[in-house]
């Protein structure tokens, strides 16, 4: 049987490496060893853990540019450059297999997903004995909870949404042991309904084990505690339409009335003021997950970095015709001061600044509060179908922490499906510029718009997820294209 290698992972710069500081996510590696003497001392496991997050903030993954893609193939950005290199293609959906934004995301995903893989293994095989059981449990649910982002990740652009067929479509290969060397590694896809299977199994394996929260605010932002892998869970059922259940996750870290606040593990709850969120320290209790980067240790490159895209090198500026044109959006409202003006090649632009540093040391938002609030308030709307009071304070509490101005009442809304609408365009707003827009014209069936010279996407259209990774095709025979 041909032998082959489909997920390079080196294992000294996994297994071998220490922590720059107690709770640092940039590992440095210290020496070669062997994968059973990796799992021997309790600074080697915790490294291990500590990479697995800089896996998920590479690059092509959660450091950029897989925001990059889920905002550029929706309709709030014009490409100013027509550069391949920084997702042009994406951006007019004329990608191939072997397209740098395809094979470059899917090997970044799946690399994350054999670094969580390799980790849970080696713990099963004595990691556990080497720093105790309830330790053990922690970080092992951390590995599951990053497994089930990544997994989720693929989906939204490798697979059809899944109220397409109710998740029988084709998904991805689901793959759970860990690869560290030479095999034959043929699979077949697994339907979009088992991945989100496993997804939920990894995420509610990850709820049980995670701590509360922990000492420190940095660790409550950018490593997985219990109300991160409930909060990931709401994102998640409302990607399968599963609105009652996004509500029976959102409700353990929502209160009952606002302000809305998470009552148990990590005080989760709203900045007073957004922009909080998007500055120093970064550590906000908005923040559920964020990716963060260190100036000198493990910033995003330039041509990568959210920073990059939509401000400092202005590869793409805001569609005149996109939701900056909305009248309800108002100009006091303080999402508005996260947009910049300028001009570019002599024509007056909008530029998207909430990822401004340069070298680009901004957090990158993984999933916040706001969201939590929002799809917790669409999911009863849509659930119950109608006009709820609790749905529309919901509403009113993202929205009149950046506009006090604006409150919507039952009035506001002649029909339930205002009040969708409502939140669509909540979230358009609250979240541009981090990677959501895209997802949620997926799940809800809607077509990609027109943006430029740029046509809309139908649902049913080819082009509505991207073609399967040119790498894949090659080395497992089992694998099919979309």
């Amino acid at each position: 049987m041909k032998r082959k290698i489909i997920y390079t992972l080196v294992l000294a710069a996994v297994m071998a490496t220490s922590c720059r500081k107690e709770s640092s996510l940039n590992p440095k590696s210290v020496n070669a060893v062997d994968f059973e003497s990796s799992f021997s001392t309790p600074d080697r496991i915790k490294a291990q853990v500590l990479g697995i997050y800089s896996g998920l903030k590479a690059n092509d993954f959660y450091g950029g540019r897989y925001i990059v893609y889920n905002e550029v193939r929706a309709d709030n950005y014009i490409n100013l450059t027509t550069n391949a290199v920084t997702a042009y293609q994406v951006w007019n959906f004329t990608t191939s297999n072997n397209a740098q934004e395809v094979t470059g995301f899917w090997n970044a995903a799946y690399s994350v997903i054999n670094r969580c893989n390799l980790f849970i293994d080696g713990m099963a095989a004595g990691g556990a004995a080497t720093v105790g059981t309830a330790l053990a449990a922690n970080y092992v649910g951390e590995a599951k909870m990053v497994r089930a982002i990544a997994y989720y990740s693929l989906l939204q652009l490798y697979a059809r949404p899944y109220w397409d067929g109710n998740g029988s479509k084709p998904g991805l290969p689901l793959r759970l042991k860990g690869n560290s060397g030479a095999g034959d590694y043929d699979l077949a896809r697994s339907t979009v309904g088992q991945i989100y299977t496993q997804i939920l199994a990894d995420l509610n394996d990850a709820e049980a084990a995670l701590p509360l929260s922990y000492t420190a605010a940095y660790d409550n932002t950018v490593r997985g505690h219990r109300n991160t892998a409930i909060a990931f869970k709401t994102r998640v059922y409302l990607s399968m339409q599963r609105y009652t259940d996004v509500i029976t996750e959102a409700n353990k870290i929502v209160s009952s009335s606002a302000p809305y606040t998470a009552t148990t593990g990590v005080a989760n709850a709203l900045q007073a003021n957004v922009a909080n969120v998007y500055k120093t320290p970064y550590t906000t209790t908005e923040s559920i997950l964020s990716s963060p980067m260190t100036v000198g240790a493990d910033i995003v490159g330039g041509q990568n970095a959210l920073g990059s895209y939509f401000f400092s090198v202005r590869e793409y500026k805001l569609n005149d015709a996109g939701i900056v044109a909305d009248a309800g959006w108002k100009t006091t409202d303080a999402r508005r001061a996260l947009i910049t003006s300028a001009t570019v090649a002599n024509v007056p632009s909008q530029l998207m600044a909430k990822f401004p540093s340069s070298p680009y040391s901004d957090y990158v938002p993984v999933i916040r509060y706001a969201e939590v609030l929002l799809s917790l308030g669409e999911a009863i709307a849509r659930s119950t179908n109608s006009i709820d009071a609790r749905a529309i304070s919901l509403l009113n509490a993202v929205r009149q922490r950046s506009d006090a101005t604006t409150t919507f009442t039952a009035a506001n809304f002649a029909t339930p499906q205002a009040l969708f609408d409502a939140f669509l365009k909540e979230r358009n707003i609250e979240f541009l510029g981090e990677g959501l827009r895209s997802p949620d014209l997926l799940r809800l069936g809607l077509d990609l718009p027109a943006k430029g010279t740029v046509s809309a996407v139908p649902a049913s259209d080819r082009r509505y997820i991207f073609p399967i990774s040119q790498s894949e095709l090659l080395y497992n025979r089992l694998m099919t294209d979309n």
